[in-house]
């Protein structure tokens, strides 16, 4: 059995500065990494402690690792290395790298994903409109005609043609219509073709989710504060 040491980190007039923070838990063992000193730094401190513990016999089970890199942004060869190092230690594998940072273009995706494309217009029959984050379209969707986006639609105007939110497999995706009178409407792979419940009777501005019966539902507007509380992005609000 693999012993574990606890290292606190508890910086004394005179002493050096511990970079490394070792801590056992029953899951296995998490470094936590300063992230304000050198590379480096980090390497050669946690090269040494990492050494202290003895090796484990030949049956001893791998023991997994998770490493808390902080405010340190790591490059695809720091991270490499990292874990290189972590792992030459006998029955040692490193099960996760946390990092509070991420580089830019992964930003960039975030909110390009996190962005609501605006139209206004009409779609008509044969027309397709497809975007890569939510849909807020101000106008109808005509019978044959057809939206597509991989986040949320909303819209301001009637659904009379085809709907698919989240098409890249977002079961969390929601679309809202002011008319919702659908030809088929389709949520990540699931699909539901024109809803059991359309009558002459004039609706509110209605909402379709995947339920946790995995089935498309029809349902108020107002239920989405319930059924999809992270959905508004803004902070603050009553």
């Amino acid at each position: 059995m693999l012993n574990i040491i606890i290292v606190e980190v508890n910086v004394v007039k005179g002493q050096k500065e511990q970079y490394v923070t070792i801590k056992g838990t029953k899951d296995g063992l998490t470094l936590h990494l300063d992230d304000t000193c050198s590379f480096n730094e980090l390497l050669s401190e946690l090269e040494e402690k990492l050494s202290i513990n003895p090796n484990p016999n030949e049956n001893s089970q791998q023991l997994p690792v998770r490493v808390k890199v902080g405010n340190r942004f790591l490059s695809t060869t720091q991270e490499t290395h990292l874990k290189s190092m972590i792992e030459n230690k006998n029955q040692l594998v490193v099960a996760s790298i946390d990092c509070n940072v991420m580089s830019k273009s992964d930003a960039l995706e975030l909110q390009r994903k996190s962005t609501i494309v605006s139209v206004t217009r009409m779609i008509r029959s044969g027309q397709v409109l497809k975007v890569d984050s939510d849909l807020l379209l101000i106008g109808d969707v005509n019978p044959g005609g057809t939206v597509i986006a991989e986040g949320n639609i909303f819209i301001m105007g009637s659904l009379k043609g085809v709907a698919h939110a989240g098409y890249l497999g977002n079961s969390e995706a929601v679309i809202a219509a002011s008319i919702m009178r659908p030809s088929q409407l389709r949520i990540a792979e699931i699909m539901n073709r024109a809803p059991d419940y359309i009558t002459d009777e004039k609706h509110e501005m209605e909402c379709a989710y995947i339920d946790e019966n995995g089935k498309i539902i029809i349902d108020r507007l107002q239920q989405l504060m319930h059924i999809r509380p992270n959905l508004t992005r803004l902070e603050g609000g009553i």
